[in-house]
C-alpha cells in the first residue's frame, strides 16, 4: 500500500515561556479593538452574526500592534517546519504573513465552510477556549468526488476531521483546504487569531 496525495495539518503548543501572560495581553488588546472597531462591528453584523471578526475592518494587526507582531514571530518557526514538511521549494522568497485578524464567537455563533483564496500557508492560534469550545472542522478534499463511497470503519477515515481547539495552541493548513467552525455551544466566549502566509 502507498499513502498518495496526503494532506497535512500541523498543530503544535506555541512556547510555553510566559504564554499565559502573552495570551492574556492578546485578550486585552482583542477586546479593546472590538470596542473602538465601529466598521468591524458593522461588518461582523452582516457576515458574522453574533460574532465579531477583525477580517472586514483591521486585517493586519501584527502591522499595528507590538503583541501580534510578537506573534509573528512566534509562529515563524512553526511555519517554516510546516513549509519543510510540505516539501515547499522557496529558495528565492520566503512566506510572508499578508493577513492576520482575531475571531470572537460567543454562544451560538458558527464559522461556516470556506477556504483562503490567494494564500499558501493558513492558520489559527487560539488564545481562549472554554471547555465545550468547538474545534476547527476539515472537509476531505476528495469529498465531491467520492459520489459512489461507502461509509468506512471508525478510525479509517471519514469527510470530516476535527482538530480539537485548546488555548496556546495553534493549527496551521493549506489554504486551499475547506473547514469550518461549528456553533460554540458554551456561554464563554471562544476567542482566536487567524492568519495567511503568501509567498508571491
Amino acid at each position: 500500500m502507498r499513502t498518495l496525495f496526503p494532506t497535512l495539518v500541523y498543530s503544535a503548543e506555541l512556547d510555553g515561556r510566559g504564554r499565559d501572560a502573552f495570551n492574556a495581553q492578546l485578550l486585552r488588546e482583542i477586546r479593546q479593538l472590538r470596542l473602538d472597531d465601529a466598521a468591524g462591528r458593522r461588518w461582523s453584523a452582516r457576515n458574522y452574526p453574533g460574532g465579531y471578526t477583525s477580517y472586514g475592518s483591521a486585517s493586519r494587526m501584527q502591522q499595528a500592534s507590538p503583541t501580534f507582531a510578537a506573534l509573528e514571530r512566534k509562529l515563524a518557526r512553526h511555519v517554516r517546519a510546516y513549509s519543510r514538511a510540505l516539501g515547499f521549494r522557496l529558495p528565492a522568497r520566503s512566506l510572508v504573513m499578508t493577513d492576520c485578524w482575531v475571531n470572537v464567537m460567543p454562544r451560538g455563533v458558527v464559522h461556516g465552510l470556506h477556504l483562503h483564496p490567494l494564500s499558501t500557508i493558513s492558520g489559527t492560534y487560539y488564545v481562549r477556549t472554554p471547555d465545550g469550545s468547538p474545534g476547527i472542522k476539515f472537509e476531505d478534499p476528495r469529498l465531491d468526488r467520492m459520489m459512489a463511497a461507502p461509509p468506512r470503519r471508525p478510525g479509517r477515515g471519514g469527510p470530516w476531521v476535527v482538530v480539537p481547539a485548546r488555548a496556546g495552541r495553534l493549527v496551521l493548513f493549506e489554504s486551499w483546504l475547506r473547514h469550518e467552525v461549528p456553533a460554540n455551544p458554551v456561554r464563554a466566549e471562544r476567542v482566536s487569531i487567524s492568519f495567511n502566509y503568501n509567498w508571491f
